[in-house]
């Protein structure tokens, strides 16, 4: 039988269990949330160095995780005996709540102190981790010249990690956050190109991070954010996004809502992505696009800018993949 040594335990795995799976069976609080490869809570660390990791149990992660043997635990099935560990400081920080403000439309911001150490860029995400071992990854709206850390945490039904943050969080709490991880940030040069912002609810988290940091390295190029939701009533910081515009020649903001009932003056109605095709820029040599909301619209808007001409180098994806069931 195949087992995992994890400190002085010794774990076994049944054929085709994971690494998390084997562990949470046997009690083992290991951080997780979607178990599909793509939030990287679930990191840890294989021990001994001469053990080949699977690609797939590394896909996302970057080279310094990597070549330190950081895996995703979801995402190994072993056949040999394992020996591993939880990842540790090195990559886990401790913070303290700032403010946790309503938005309206079930969006709670929610600002951390950074952490000494933490380095990140606008767009990219991080894992929020409770004491209890519960974890959930979030956008990063802030710069790091802003000097906190801003998440938009939208309320999901029977939520718990969302549900905790709403009623129960305060300023002075103390947290504890992993990451960052992404590659959904605005790099500097092509300055005039016509940057395509697209996403859903609060996938404008990233999106406005990208937004405010190409707008403080001088972009020239036309910026483009479509938002949409349901209907107006799930929109959030319009208010804020129309002081960008009016403060910015080259931002322009569309809110987008599928349903007509709902809709806000500024509305358009209909689908995300015709919407966003319709803003197709001149040239696609000349574009680049990011993706973040909804896992099945991100992979079709995905796919019909690439069709359209848009290079994949170009498109830059952030789906929200919903955690799994417990």
């Amino acid at each position: 039988m195949t087992v995992l040594r994890l400190k002085s335990e010794t774990i076994p795995v049944t054929a085709g269990q994971s690494v998390l799976d084997a562990l949470l069976a046997h009690g083992v609080a290991v951080p997780n949330s979607c178990r599909s490869g793509v939030c990287q809570s679930c990191l840890m660390r294989l021990e001994d160095p001469s053990v080949e990791i699977p690609a797939a149990a590394q896909a996302g992660l970057k080279v310094s995780l990597r070549v330190q043997g950081y895996f995703l635990a979801c995402s190994w099935q072993p056949t040999a005996d394992l020996a591993v560990a939880l990842p540790g400081e090195g990559l886990d920080f401790h913070t303290t709540v700032l403010a946790n403000e309503d938005l309206g439309a079930a969006v709670r911001r929610v600002r951390l102190a950074v952490p000494e150490g933490f380095v990140w860029r606008a767009g990219q995400f991080l894992t929020l981790l409770r004491n209890d071992g519960l974890a959930r990854s979030y956008s990063i709206a802030s710069r790091p010249e802003d000097g906190w850390l801003e998440l938009h945490v939208r309320r999901i039904p029977g939520g718990a990690m969302s549900g905790w943050l709403h009623d129960v969080v305060q300023p002075g709490d103390a947290m504890t956050v992993r990451g960052p991880f992404g590659e959904c940030f605005y790099t500097t040069g092509r300055g005039e190109d016509t940057l395509l912002l697209a996403g859903t609810g609060t996938g404008l988290a990233p999106l406005l991070g990208v937004l405010r940091e190409a707008l403080a390295q001088g972009h020239a190029g036309p910026i483009r954010l479509f938002h949409g939701a349901v209907s107006a009533a799930g929109l959030y910081l319009r208010d804020e996004l129309a002081s960008l515009c009016a403060r910015h020649a080259n931002v322009r903001v569309q809110p987008v809502v599928l349903h007509a009932e709902g809709a806000c003056d500024e509305c358009v109605v209909g689908a995300l992505d015709e919407v966003l095709l319709s803003a197709a820029p001149s040239d696609w040599r000349t574009a680049r696009a990011w993706l973040c909301g909804d896992p099945m619209l991100v992979a079709r808007m995905r796919k019909r800018l690439f069709m359209a001409g848009l290079s994949n180098r170009s498109i830059f994806a952030d789906p929200f993949v919903p955690s799994a069931p417990a």
